[in-house]
């Protein structure tokens, strides 16, 4: 279903600025016991804002619109809170609802953990064979650097995909969280 403004699911995210360093990683795979390999995108920054400042934008899971180009709207399902382990959000990005699941939560460990509710279709390319919707989990997690007062944020990505489609849809997350991370930056020099 679209969203208001709705734009194809084909949609591309916004250009990258210089507002983070990034330290790119290698494809990781992951093998559970009697699973097939799960592929991860990774991506770290260094975010030129204090590590509360950080925290306190992004702990609300409801925030998103808040810090990421492109969603315009968000709402938590059943009246529970940002920050409570087991809530729903619904948001609109660049015209597709998403459904997500906060997993796990830790203002202790400045981290936060969520999983996609419906496997994610892969957005319409070149028009050769798409690969297979995948299961997701995410998570973020920030860490202090002590100078210069500044912030530490790794973003990952674990993807339930076929093997056949791994690579392509790691490379796809590997080119939308330094997106995201970008506009949590522009957002964040913003308000300063």
């Amino acid at each position: 279903m679209l969203c208001e403004n709705s734009m194809p699911v084909g949609w591309a995210v916004g250009n990258r600025v210089g507002f983070a360093r990034a330290i790119r990683q290698p494809l990781r795979v992951t093998k559970a016991k009697g699973k097939p390999p799960m592929t991860q995108a990774y991506y770290s920054a260094v975010l030129d804002r204090p590590l509360n400042e950080v925290w306190s934008l992004i702990r609300d899971f409801n925030n998103y619109p808040a810090y990421i180009d492109g969603v315009s709207e968000s709402e938590i399902e059943d009246d529970k809170r940002g920050d409570e382990v087991g809530a729903i959000r619904r948001f609109c990005y660049l015209g597709n609802w998403i459904r997500q699941s906060l997993v796990d939560h830790s203002d202790r460990q400045h981290t936060l953990t969520y999983a996609g509710l419906e496997a994610l279709p892969y957005p319409q390319d070149d028009g050769s064979q798409t690969p297979a919707p995948t299961r997701y989990q995410g998570t973020m997690h920030l860490r202090p650097i002590i100078e210069g007062d500044r912030t530490l944020i790794e973003w990952s990505v674990a993807l339930d995909t076929e093997p056949a489609d791994a690579d392509r849809w790691q490379a796809l997350f590997a080119s939308w969280i330094p997106d995201w991370t970008d506009s949590l930056a522009r957002t964040l020099a913003r308000s300063s």
